[in-house]
Protein backbone atom coordinates (compact mmCIF):
# COMPACT_ATOMS: atom_id res chain seq x y z
CA UNK A 1 0.00 0.00 0.00
CA UNK A 2 1.26 3.57 -0.84
CA UNK A 3 0.21 5.59 2.05
CA UNK A 4 0.35 9.19 2.87
CA UNK A 5 0.27 10.93 6.07
CA UNK A 6 -0.86 14.44 6.37
CA UNK A 7 1.43 16.23 8.57
CA UNK A 8 2.64 19.76 9.03
CA UNK A 9 6.14 17.97 10.60
CA UNK A 10 7.85 14.42 10.17
CA UNK A 11 9.70 14.74 13.31
CA UNK A 12 6.62 15.22 15.30
CA UNK A 13 5.83 11.15 17.55
CA UNK A 14 2.61 10.79 16.14
CA UNK A 15 3.73 11.50 12.61
CA UNK A 16 7.52 9.25 12.74
CA UNK A 17 5.47 6.53 14.46
CA UNK A 18 3.18 6.42 11.78
CA UNK A 19 5.43 5.98 9.10
CA UNK A 20 7.11 3.71 11.27
CA UNK A 21 4.32 1.20 11.73
CA UNK A 22 3.43 1.20 8.25
CA UNK A 23 6.61 0.61 6.99
CA UNK A 24 7.15 -2.19 9.54
CA UNK A 25 3.86 -3.71 7.70
CA UNK A 26 5.65 -3.84 4.23
CA UNK A 27 4.13 -0.32 3.23
CA UNK A 28 5.29 2.63 1.68
CA UNK A 29 4.75 5.79 3.73
CA UNK A 30 5.19 9.67 2.43
CA UNK A 31 4.88 12.16 4.93
CA UNK A 32 3.45 15.88 2.87
CA UNK A 33 2.57 18.92 4.49
CA UNK A 34 -0.46 19.84 3.81
CA UNK A 35 -0.33 23.46 3.79
CA UNK A 36 2.29 23.27 0.93
CA UNK A 37 -0.39 20.99 -1.30
CA UNK A 38 -2.46 22.72 -4.38
CA UNK A 39 -5.22 21.93 -5.70
CA UNK A 40 -6.64 21.26 -9.04
CA UNK A 41 -10.52 21.42 -9.03
CA UNK A 42 -11.09 20.23 -12.61
CA UNK A 43 -14.38 18.24 -14.03
CA UNK A 44 -13.29 14.59 -14.06
CA UNK A 45 -9.49 14.94 -13.18
CA UNK A 46 -9.20 16.65 -9.62
CA UNK A 47 -5.77 16.55 -8.47
CA UNK A 48 -4.01 16.88 -5.41
CA UNK A 49 -0.15 19.26 -6.00
CA UNK A 50 3.07 18.99 -4.25
CA UNK A 51 5.01 21.50 -6.43
CA UNK A 52 4.42 20.06 -9.89
CA UNK A 53 4.50 16.51 -8.93
CA UNK A 54 0.60 15.08 -8.61
CA UNK A 55 0.26 13.11 -5.41
CA UNK A 56 -1.33 9.22 -5.95
CA UNK A 57 -1.99 7.30 -2.22
CA UNK A 58 -3.89 3.86 -1.79
CA UNK A 59 -5.07 6.06 1.24
CA UNK A 60 -3.87 8.97 3.22
CA UNK A 61 -3.65 9.25 7.29
CA UNK A 62 -4.78 13.24 8.26
CA UNK A 63 -3.26 14.90 11.06
CA UNK A 64 -4.17 18.17 10.82
CA UNK A 65 -3.59 20.97 13.08
CA UNK A 66 -6.39 22.76 14.72
CA UNK A 67 -4.53 25.87 13.35
CA UNK A 68 -5.21 25.14 9.67
CA UNK A 69 -8.17 23.04 9.88
CA UNK A 70 -9.86 25.07 7.07
CA UNK A 71 -7.21 24.39 4.34
CA UNK A 72 -6.45 20.87 6.04
CA UNK A 73 -10.01 20.31 5.15
CA UNK A 74 -9.88 21.15 1.83
CA UNK A 75 -6.94 19.08 1.14
CA UNK A 76 -8.17 15.87 2.28
CA UNK A 77 -11.50 16.54 0.67
CA UNK A 78 -9.93 16.92 -2.57
CA UNK A 79 -7.91 13.00 -2.10
CA UNK A 80 -11.78 12.14 -1.43
CA UNK A 81 -12.35 13.85 -4.97
CA UNK A 82 -9.92 11.69 -6.49
CA UNK A 83 -11.39 8.44 -4.82
CA UNK A 84 -8.49 7.53 -2.28
CA UNK A 85 -9.39 6.35 1.27
CA UNK A 86 -8.80 8.91 4.34
CA UNK A 87 -8.41 7.44 7.91
CA UNK A 88 -11.00 10.69 8.69
CA UNK A 89 -13.17 11.54 6.60
CA UNK A 90 -12.69 15.86 5.78
CA UNK A 91 -16.62 16.55 7.13
CA UNK A 92 -16.25 14.14 10.19
CA UNK A 93 -12.39 16.53 11.04
CA UNK A 94 -14.81 19.83 10.78
CA UNK A 95 -17.62 18.24 12.97
CA UNK A 96 -15.26 17.61 15.88
CA UNK A 97 -13.30 20.68 15.28
CA UNK A 98 -16.52 22.41 15.85
CA UNK A 99 -16.92 22.04 19.42
CA UNK A 100 -20.90 23.40 20.08
CA UNK A 101 -21.66 20.91 17.09
CA UNK A 102 -20.05 18.24 18.16
CA UNK A 103 -21.84 18.71 21.49
CA UNK A 104 -24.80 19.38 19.45
CA UNK A 105 -24.35 16.02 17.67
CA UNK A 106 -23.51 13.47 20.54
CA UNK A 107 -26.43 15.30 22.98
CA UNK A 108 -29.00 14.34 20.30
CA UNK A 109 -27.69 10.81 20.29
CA UNK A 110 -28.18 10.69 23.69
CA UNK A 111 -24.64 10.99 25.01
CA UNK A 112 -24.23 12.06 27.96
CA UNK A 113 -22.25 14.89 28.24
CA UNK A 114 -21.39 17.81 31.07
CA UNK A 115 -24.48 19.82 31.51
CA UNK A 116 -22.98 22.56 28.95
CA UNK A 117 -24.63 26.25 28.09
CA UNK A 118 -23.89 28.67 25.01
CA UNK A 119 -25.19 32.25 24.97
CA UNK A 120 -24.10 35.35 22.96
CA UNK A 121 -25.19 38.14 24.83
CA UNK A 122 -23.57 39.22 28.24
CA UNK A 123 -26.99 40.40 29.70
CA UNK A 124 -27.60 36.42 29.65
CA UNK A 125 -24.97 35.78 31.84
CA UNK A 126 -27.03 34.72 35.03
CA UNK A 127 -29.65 33.15 33.37
CA UNK A 128 -26.25 31.15 31.64
CA UNK A 129 -24.82 30.18 35.03
CA UNK A 130 -28.20 28.93 36.54
CA UNK A 131 -28.48 26.45 33.61
CA UNK A 132 -25.55 24.68 34.34
CA UNK A 133 -26.04 24.41 38.14
CA UNK A 134 -24.28 27.97 39.38
CA UNK A 135 -20.64 28.37 39.94
CA UNK A 136 -17.87 27.05 40.08
CA UNK A 137 -18.30 26.73 36.05
CA UNK A 138 -15.49 25.86 32.91
CA UNK A 139 -15.61 28.64 30.48
CA UNK A 140 -14.23 27.55 27.26
CA UNK A 141 -13.11 29.41 24.45
CA UNK A 142 -14.73 27.39 20.94
CA UNK A 143 -11.16 27.65 19.65
CA UNK A 144 -8.77 26.05 22.11
CA UNK A 145 -7.07 23.31 22.26
CA UNK A 146 -5.08 21.37 24.78
CA UNK A 147 -6.46 22.73 27.59
CA UNK A 148 -5.72 26.19 26.42
CA UNK A 149 -8.77 28.68 26.46
CA UNK A 150 -10.18 26.66 29.41
CA UNK A 151 -11.09 28.38 32.63
CA UNK A 152 -12.32 27.49 36.12
CA UNK A 153 -14.23 30.20 37.49
CA UNK A 154 -14.89 29.58 41.04
CA UNK A 155 -17.23 31.93 42.08
CA UNK A 156 -20.02 34.12 40.63
CA UNK A 157 -18.28 37.54 40.26
CA UNK A 158 -15.20 35.42 38.65
CA UNK A 159 -17.36 33.41 36.34
CA UNK A 160 -19.42 37.00 35.03
CA UNK A 161 -15.68 38.49 34.91
CA UNK A 162 -14.13 35.56 32.59
CA UNK A 163 -17.45 35.97 29.96
CA UNK A 164 -17.39 39.81 30.06
CA UNK A 165 -13.78 39.82 28.95
CA UNK A 166 -14.03 36.92 26.23
CA UNK A 167 -17.22 38.75 24.81
CA UNK A 168 -15.57 41.68 24.76
CA UNK A 169 -13.00 39.61 22.61
CA UNK A 170 -15.92 38.43 20.46
CA UNK A 171 -14.59 35.17 21.22
CA UNK A 172 -17.65 32.39 20.99
CA UNK A 173 -17.31 30.08 24.46
CA UNK A 174 -18.69 27.20 26.15
CA UNK A 175 -19.95 27.53 29.97
CA UNK A 176 -19.87 23.82 31.67
CA UNK A 177 -21.07 22.23 34.98
CA UNK A 178 -17.57 21.98 36.96
CA UNK A 179 -17.62 17.99 37.51
CA UNK A 180 -16.30 17.73 41.19
CA UNK A 181 -16.47 14.16 41.34
CA UNK A 182 -13.68 13.69 38.87
CA UNK A 183 -11.34 15.20 41.09
CA UNK A 184 -8.95 16.26 38.57
CA UNK A 185 -8.63 13.04 36.17
CA UNK A 186 -9.88 12.25 32.82
CA UNK A 187 -9.87 9.55 30.39
CA UNK A 188 -8.46 9.31 27.07
CA UNK A 189 -9.92 6.20 24.99
CA UNK A 190 -7.96 5.60 21.64
CA UNK A 191 -10.67 4.86 18.92
CA UNK A 192 -9.77 3.02 16.10
CA UNK A 193 -12.61 1.47 13.52
CA UNK A 194 -15.05 1.25 16.35
CA UNK A 195 -12.97 -0.37 19.16
CA UNK A 196 -10.90 1.01 22.06
CA UNK A 197 -7.29 0.07 21.23
CA UNK A 198 -5.90 1.73 24.35
CA UNK A 199 -7.09 3.58 27.17
CA UNK A 200 -5.19 5.87 30.39
CA UNK A 201 -6.39 7.91 32.73
CA UNK A 202 -4.63 11.46 33.11
CA UNK A 203 -4.17 13.15 36.21
CA UNK A 204 -3.95 16.80 36.76
CA UNK A 205 -0.56 18.88 37.94
CA UNK A 206 -0.63 19.71 41.32
CA UNK A 207 -2.64 23.13 41.47
CA UNK A 208 -4.22 22.43 38.22
CA UNK A 209 -7.81 21.10 37.57
CA UNK A 210 -6.99 20.41 33.50
CA UNK A 211 -5.61 17.26 33.41
CA UNK A 212 -3.76 17.48 29.80
CA UNK A 213 -0.22 16.09 29.47
CA UNK A 214 1.13 19.09 27.82
CA UNK A 215 -0.49 21.68 31.01
CA UNK A 216 2.30 18.92 33.29
CA UNK A 217 -0.45 15.82 33.96
CA UNK A 218 0.74 12.49 34.30
CA UNK A 219 -1.03 9.30 32.40
CA UNK A 220 -1.14 5.80 33.25
CA UNK A 221 -3.04 2.84 31.77
CA UNK A 222 -6.79 2.10 33.01
CA UNK A 223 -9.48 -0.31 32.24
CA UNK A 224 -12.68 0.91 31.26
CA UNK A 225 -16.11 0.03 32.60
CA UNK A 226 -18.44 -1.23 29.93
CA UNK A 227 -20.45 1.79 29.84
CA UNK A 228 -17.00 3.96 29.28
CA UNK A 229 -16.04 2.03 26.36
CA UNK A 230 -19.52 2.31 25.00
CA UNK A 231 -19.57 6.05 25.14
CA UNK A 232 -16.31 6.38 23.83
CA UNK A 233 -17.41 4.28 20.42
CA UNK A 234 -20.55 6.00 20.36
CA UNK A 235 -18.84 9.23 20.17
CA UNK A 236 -16.55 8.22 17.25
CA UNK A 237 -19.40 6.57 15.63
CA UNK A 238 -21.66 9.74 16.10
CA UNK A 239 -18.95 11.87 14.15
CA UNK A 240 -18.13 9.54 11.69
CA UNK A 241 -14.79 9.20 12.96
CA UNK A 242 -12.54 6.02 12.34
CA UNK A 243 -9.55 7.12 14.19
CA UNK A 244 -10.94 9.27 17.68
CA UNK A 245 -9.46 10.18 20.89
CA UNK A 246 -12.47 10.82 23.14
CA UNK A 247 -12.44 12.38 26.56
CA UNK A 248 -14.15 11.83 29.30
CA UNK A 249 -14.99 12.52 33.05
CA UNK A 250 -16.27 9.68 35.50
CA UNK A 251 -18.62 11.10 37.17
CA UNK A 252 -21.23 9.82 40.06
CA UNK A 253 -24.03 9.51 36.96
CA UNK A 254 -21.63 7.94 34.54
CA UNK A 255 -19.04 8.62 31.80
CA UNK A 256 -19.19 11.86 30.61
CA UNK A 257 -18.25 13.02 27.32
CA UNK A 258 -15.76 16.03 27.40
CA UNK A 259 -14.40 16.14 23.58
CA UNK A 260 -13.60 14.07 20.54
CA UNK A 261 -10.38 14.74 19.08
CA UNK A 262 -9.73 13.82 15.21
CA UNK A 263 -6.23 13.83 15.30
CA UNK A 264 -4.85 12.68 18.99
CA UNK A 265 -1.72 12.69 19.90
CA UNK A 266 0.24 8.92 19.80
CA UNK A 267 3.17 9.94 22.49
CA UNK A 268 0.96 9.90 25.42
CA UNK A 269 -1.23 6.57 25.14
CA UNK A 270 1.60 4.46 23.97
CA UNK A 271 3.90 6.04 26.65
CA UNK A 272 1.22 5.20 29.29
CA UNK A 273 -0.29 1.75 27.97
CA UNK A 274 2.65 -0.07 25.64
CA UNK A 275 0.32 -0.30 22.99
CA UNK A 276 1.22 0.00 19.33
CA UNK A 277 -1.57 2.28 18.80
CA UNK A 278 0.29 3.56 15.56
CA UNK A 279 0.07 -0.10 13.95
CA UNK A 280 -3.67 -0.45 15.18
CA UNK A 281 -4.38 2.80 13.00
CA UNK A 282 -2.48 1.34 9.89
CA UNK A 283 -4.13 -1.75 10.50
CA UNK A 284 -7.05 -0.27 10.06
CA UNK A 285 -6.36 1.81 7.26
CA UNK A 286 -5.33 -1.56 5.32
CA UNK A 287 -8.16 -2.87 5.54
CA UNK A 288 -10.88 -0.16 5.23
CA UNK A 289 -8.48 0.90 1.87
CA UNK A 290 -9.20 -2.24 0.60
CA UNK A 291 -12.57 -2.24 0.96
CA UNK A 292 -13.16 1.13 -0.28
CA UNK A 293 -14.83 1.82 -3.80
CA UNK A 294 -13.28 4.85 -5.72
CA UNK A 295 -15.11 7.85 -5.32
CA UNK A 296 -17.71 6.77 -3.05
CA UNK A 297 -16.58 9.42 -0.15
CA UNK A 298 -16.54 13.22 0.12
CA UNK A 299 -18.77 15.85 -0.01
Amino acid sequence: MNLGILSRKASLYSTRRLREAARERGHDARVVNYLRCTMNITARRPAVLLGEERLAFDAVVPRIGASATFYGTAVVRQFEMTGTFTANESQAIARSRDKLRALQLLSREGIDLPVTGFAHSVKDTAALLELVGGPPVVVKLLEGTQGRGVILAETRKAAESVIGAFRQLDANILVQEFVADARGDDLRAFVVDGEVVAAMVRHAAPGEFRANLHLGGTAEAVELTDAEREAAVRSAECLGLGVAGVDLLRSGRGPLVLEVNSSPGLEGIEGATGVDVAGAVVGYVERAAAGSSPGGRGG
